[in-house]
């Protein structure tokens, strides 16, 4: 089975119900995931609870209980010294967003082969992750749909 995990903004979609198509995609997805190997990391955890609450989509309590609930369903992963120390050299060389960097190293260090996220080029290597876009077109794009059966 191949390891993945999912960015904060699938995590924002899946609870928000105002999100139309994004939110049944990302709740199938979630659902799904819960099912594979997929690890979340610490900071889409994070990102999550401050977005939802930022964006109204849920009150502090119910996005901290979201948080928790994640948090006893998946595997996490933090990153590191030397997920930072990736991260600034690629931000430094402009390879993408230090905080891109830092979720791309930490997800990279926890082996995971696939990124599902729609803040990143589709189909874009960064060492062993690939990023996908599971939003691009009508369906779940198919490699997405691969990874969650």
């Amino acid at each position: 089975m191949t390891r993945f995990s999912l960015d904060a903004n699938v995590l924002v979609y899946a609870a928000d119900g105002r999100a139309g198509h994004r939110h049944a995609r990302a709740l199938h997805i979630l659902v799904s995931a819960a099912r594979r190997d997929c690890v979340l990391t610490l900071q889409a955890l994070g990102e999550f609870f401050h977005a939802a609450t930022r964006k109204r989509i849920a009150a502090r309590p119910d996005a901290a209980a979201q948080v928790r609930d994640l948090l006893a369903i998946f595997r996490t992963a933090a990153a590191d010294v030397e997920a930072f120390r990736t991260a600034l050299e690629d931000a430094e060389r402009g390879t993408h967003s230090f905080w891109d960097g830092v979720l791309i190293a930490t997800v990279a260090r926890a082996e995971c082969d696939f990124l599902l996220s729609e803040d990143m080029q589709d189909g874009a290597r960064f060492g062993r992750v690939t990023v996908l876009d599971p939003f691009v077109g009508d369906e779940v794009p198919e490699r997405v749909a691969a990874l969650l059966r």
